[in-house]
């Protein structure tokens, strides 16, 4: 027979008590529901040191620092794939070992998050351009005004509610998500800088530079108004083929307005990303059901941004450039 489970440290406390009170073997097993002869190891001191009960684990440590390489050399790899590379290394096991193991490693099978693709000359650009701007103070970065566009849809994703179902419900209709192919969405663009945010513009169609910059006319210009008054400013706009045309570049200059130096694919280093996301946020509580309930509750949740909120963005702005000289112009997180 093998080796039963060890007493716990109750158990054993709950034996010494009762034997300092007279009690016999037969009286303390049955009091603590184990067997006499548990018991007699226990006063005896023979129990300790006994060889832990269980299977004995068939990998080595050996084997487990060469698992740890191959999840470490693709992070993306199924658990089939972890299980055969693992196997024609010598270490024969099955998908829950190598489930096991890979836990007890601490890694966990997440849904990855989706950053932009960086070349190599991008990264430099944002690594050269961040090197200028190490030694800006939150002074400076509050002159700078934040733009940005950004996309709303009906449906938020996978990400949404769960459900409770019991088997066999899964097609019940009231245990399905509705989803439609193409959604309704809006484009939405906006401003902010330390003092709050300004309005926002709801774009139709495509934005070309024409189109662009009648948005600059009629809601850049009053967000600047809003938030700096008399008070020079620069403004941020990403590379997007209708802010880097001829006419955009043109149009700011008649109105001189000086423009930041922007690194391409660098939403890390924008902080009016992060005020996107307290919308989209907010968005899920409210779940719109038309395209005009939809424009009322992003125009809401933008309006209830408040200027303490975009100084502690603007504060952020330090730190950002540091984390981008730091990763060597990699994306970091934000």
């Amino acid at each position: 027979m093998g080796k039963t489970a060890d007493l716990t440290a109750v158990q054993k406390a709950i034996i010494d008590t009762l034997k300092q009170e007279g009690k016999t073997q037969k009286e303390i097993s049955e009091r603590i529901g184990c067997s006499q002869s548990a018991v007699s190891r226990h006063l005896s001191g023979k129990s300790v040191g006994r060889k832990k009960c269980g299977r004995k684990c068939c990998t080595t440590r050996r084997g487990d620092r060469t698992l740890r390489k191959i999840v470490e050399k693709d992070r993306f790899q199924t658990l089939g794939d972890l299980r055969k590379q693992w196997t024609e290394s010598g270490v024969e096991t099955s998908r829950a070992t190598v489930y096991r193991h890979v836990q007890e490693m601490g890694y966990r099978c997440r849904i990855p998050q989706v950053k932009p693709l960086l070349n190599q000359k991008q990264r430099q650009k944002r690594l050269t351009r961040a090197t200028e701007k190490q030694h800006w103070t939150v002074a400076q970065w509050s002159k700078v005004l934040f733009s940005d566009e950004s996309k709303f849809c009906m449906s938020f994703g996978n990400q949404g509610a769960r459900v409770w179902r019991k088997t066999g419900e899964r097609e019940m209709p009231k245990c399905l998500k509705s989803s439609v192919k193409y959604p309704q969405s809006v484009m939405v663009w906006g401003a902010m800088s330390a003092a709050g945010v300004g309005p926002l513009c709801f774009i139709k169609g495509r934005v070309n530079a024409a189109s662009y910059q009648e948005i600059l006319e009629h809601f850049m210009l009053p967000s600047a108004e809003k938030l700096y008054g008399d008070e020079d400013l620069i403004f941020q706009h990403d590379l997007a083929p209708a802010h880097s045309a001829k006419t955009t570049g043109k149009w700011f200059t008649d109105h001189g307005i000086t423009v930041l130096n922007w690194p391409a694919n660098s939403p890390d280093l924008n902080p009016i990303e992060n005020l996107w996301d307290i919308v989209k946020r907010k968005l899920r509580d409210a779940r719109p059901n038309t395209l005009d309930e939809l424009k009322a509750a992003i125009e809401a949740s933008w309006a209830s941004i408040t200027p303490q909120q975009c100084h502690r963005l603007i504060a952020s702005m330090p730190r950002r450039i540091e984390a981008v000289i730091s990763a060597k112009g990699f994306l970091t997180k934000y």
